[in-house]
C-alpha cells in the first residue's frame, strides 16, 4: 500500500510527458499559486486560532458551558460533551482533544462517548471552514452561509443524542 502515492505521482508525470505538457513548470506554477493563497488566508487563520486560545485561556468556554448546562440537561445532552459541542464549530483539533478526554473520562462505549463520536463525525468546523474558504478567494460578504452552517451544527448536536438513543437505547 505504501507504493500507491509514488505510483500515482509517476502516472501523472508520465501522462504529462506523453501529452507534451511541461510537467515541472506546471508544478512550479501550482506551488507559486499555493503560496499566494497561503499568504492571503494566513492572517484569517491566525486570528481565528488566537481568538480560540483567548477564549479558552480566559475561561469563556467554561463559563459558557456552565451557562448552557441546564439546557443541555433538559435535552438529554451529556454534560461531558458540552465543551466539545461549543468548540467543534471553531477548532477541529481542539474538539478532537476534547473527544479523547470524553473517551478517557467516560469510555468510548458510554452514552457520552457515543454522542461525542457521532457529533465529531456529523458536525463541521464551521467558523474555520468559512474563514478558510471565503478568505482564500477574498469574499467579504458571506450572506446566509454562516446562519445555515450554524443551524446545521445545532442540528448535528441535537440529532447526535437522538441517534445514539435510537441505535443504542
Amino acid at each position: 500500500m505504501g507504493f500507491a502515492m509514488p505510483a500515482f505521482a509517476a502516472l501523472i508525470v508520465v501522462f504529462g510527458l506523453v501529452r507534451r505538457v511541461p510537467v515541472f513548470d506546471c508544478f512550479l506554477q501550482g506551488a507559486r499559486e499555493g503560496l499566494v493563497t497561503l499568504y492571503r488566508i494566513a492572517p484569517t487563520v491566525m486570528g481565528l486560532v488566537f481568538a480560540v486560545k483567548l477564549l479558552q485561556s480566559g475561561g469563556a468556554v467554561e463559563a459558557l458551558c456552565n451557562l448552557l448546562q441546564p439546557a443541555a440537561d433538559a435535552l438529554g445532552f451529556p454534560k461531558e460533551v458540552v465543551p466539545m459541542a461549543l468548540l467543534r464549530p471553531v477548532s477541529g483539533s481542539g474538539a478532537s482533544a476534547l473527544l479523547l478526554s470524553v473517551f478517557d473520562e467516560c469510555g468510548p462505549d458510554s452514552f457520552a462517548g457515543r454522542v461525542a463520536s457521532v457529533l465529531a463525525g456529523s458536525s463541521e468546523t464551521t467558523f474555520y471552514a468559512v474563514a478558510m474558504y471565503y478568505g482564500s478567494v477574498g469574499v467579504k460578504h458571506i450572506r446566509h452561509t454562516l446562519v445555515a452552517a450554524v443551524a446545521a451544527d445545532v442540528t448535528a448536536f441535537a440529532v447526535s443524542v437522538v441517534t445514539v438513543r435510537l441505535f443504542f437505547g
